[in-house]
């Protein structure tokens, strides 16, 4: 993709999440780990970001966008932008998807580069730990963990106890419309 890029030309790449990590840690060299330490000393790579699980359509796993950039502007030069967006999703059947709002975030993330806890955070390639590119490494996904009222989770509790029933009872009559007895030993 590089190679095919004019002098002041961006790219955006769909890769797997190990194209970020693979060979990191190892002793020695790594191939991967080679060409992802190639193009930071270039300082090509201006963004990565993290996708959610399950968007596409071969495979359930995460996925990665690395925005290349030949002519990155002086403010950008010497980090890379990472974005964490597993969490920005909406489940869909049969796949999840990004919604228009979560879209909108990542992208005014990305070209604004805003830093947002726990989303997005521009890193100094000094501080790149063995060329690992994986957003994860850098930005940890806030929490999302939802707090309810207790009357409100007991209200609701009441109403799939009374819900059961009618389920229940419907069912019983199907049953006995075949012929069968509820709750009767076989």
């Amino acid at each position: 993709m590089i190679a095919s890029l004019k002098d002041t030309g961006r790219a955006a790449v769909v890769l797997d999440t190990g194209a970020a990590s693979r060979g990191s840690g190892n002793e020695g060299d790594n191939k991967e780990k080679v060409i992802r330490r190639w193009f930071v000393e270039q300082d090509l790579v201006e963004a990565v970001v993290l996708l959610p699980e399950n968007l596409f359509y071969n495979t359930t796993a995460a996925g990665l966008i690395f925005v290349l950039n030949r002519c990155k502007a002086p403010d950008r030069t010497g980090r890379v932008f990472f974005v964490n967006a597993s969490a920005v999703f909406e489940k869909g059947r049969p796949k999840n998807f990004i919604p228009e709002d979560g879209i909108a975030k990542i992208a005014d993330a990305v070209r604004d580069r805003v830093e947002i806890e726990g989303f997005s955070k521009a890193v100094p390639f000094e501080d790149l730990a063995d060329f690992n590119l994986s957003p994860s490494r850098y930005v940890t996904a806030a929490a999302t963990a939802e707090y309810r009222d207790i009357q409100a989770i007991l209200n609701d509790l009441a109403g799939l106890e009374g819900e059961t029933k009618q389920r229940d009872g419907e069912l019983k009559g199907i049953f006995e419309g075949l012929g069968y007895r509820w709750g009767a030993k076989p």
